[in-house]
């Protein structure tokens, strides 16, 4: 199994309580942190502008500009975003942004892309907020400029959203074109969502790496419904690598874990939450399937890899304020999948 790490941006609310100018220098030493040994294959930031669940004052660090500062202070580790949403961009601005940053990074970039769905953000920024089918017709259309820009330096579409003419992306990505080793579409795509008619279909037809929800069984559904939509279309299932994104809460007894979901509780109320709203957020967290010792962790992983799921993307709310748990997991779990 493979795993990524989301770097703190302050979408969750995680970075609260730190002054702006230490922001950057904590994210950049979490992934520089990640970024040496060989248990972190990929750092991951979210694409945001707004905090969550409700807009605040609190940071939100936007997303692209993070790929290429973490390009600039990383010399191994991948960098991905998920997911990047298609309509904040024209996607020949998003191509060539992407394809400066894996030049930048020397061939290390994921395109994490999807429809996107936070209301507020997108009204308050000026998108409109279209019905679903608009925003999944615009994903189809965008992946479609991307994988041409990308693969052939330009793209032409008439589409219904966006109308592309010779747009050039000069050079290319390092991926797919000069880079030794790198797969022939260009930098990998990873299409996030798990709507079955629609975002699912797009996965089967351009994805290299699919992200849906890392529940058990809704994974085990998502993953046939997928395997549907690659028989129609003629691909092999299995050369689209299939992740999920798990909020880790890890500790060396249940004791410990009992003491990190109290820190995750009193943050919430330190974030502006109510006592229920916080009580509320700890209760989700223990459904999660990696909340619990190593060993509970390591068990619910290996359900998820026999299912298929081949990649997983953690994301630890106290990464900013202590890595202890991050260590726990380097030390007691990956070792464990990796057998």
């Amino acid at each position: 199994m493979r795993f990524g790490m989301f770097v703190p941006q302050g979408w969750r609310m995680d970075l609260a309580g730190i002054e702006p100018d230490r922001q950057w220098p904590v994210m950049a030493d979490l992934a520089r942190r990640a970024d040496r040994g060989g248990v972190w294959e990929s750092i991951w930031v979210y694409d945001h502008f707004h905090t969550v669940p409700e807009p605040s004052q609190e940071a939100t660090h936007e997303a692209w500009t993070l790929m290429a500062a973490f390009a600039a202070v990383t010399e191994r580790v991948r960098l991905g975003q998920m997911c990047t949403c298609v309509s904040y961009r024209q996607p020949t601005h998003l191509a060539k942004v992407a394809a400066t940053v894996d030049a930048v990074s020397g061939g290390r970039l994921e395109m994490g892309i999807g429809a996107g769905w936070y209301e507020h953000e997108w009204r308050a920024y000026g998108y409109g907020f279209p019905r679903a089918g608009e925003r999944l017709a615009r994903l189809r259309e965008g992946v479609d400029i991307l994988r041409q820009m990308w693969t052939t330096g330009a793209a032409t579409l008439e589409g219904r959203h966006y109308q592309v003419d010779g747009a050039r992306c000069w050079p290319r990505p390092l991926q797919g074109s000069t880079h030794p080793g790198s797969a022939a579409n260009g930098i990998p795509i990873w299409v996030a969502g798990g709507g079955e008619r629609k975002t699912l279909r797009i996965a089967a037809e351009y994805a290299d790496y699919t992200n849906f929800s890392g529940d058990p069984e809704t994974f085990r559904h998502k993953s046939e419904v997928l395997r549907g939509h690659c028989q129609d279309v003629g691909r092999d299932p299995d050369s689209i690598v299939r992740s999920a994104d798990y909020n880790v809460v890890i500790g060396e007894t249940e004791a410990d874990v009992a003491d990190r979901l109290g820190w995750l509780r009193q943050h919430a109320i330190d974030c502006g939450r109510t006592e229920q709203q916080a009580d509320e957020a700890v209760a989700t967290a223990r459904r999660q399937p990696l909340v619990g010792t190593p060993e509970q962790v390591v068990e619910g992983l290996r359900e998820l890899e026999g299912l298929g799921m081949g990649y997983a993307i953690t994301y630890f709310a106290e990464a900013a304020y202590d890595t202890s748990g991050i260590e726990l997991f380097e030390q007691q779990v990956v070792p464990e999948l990796a057998k």
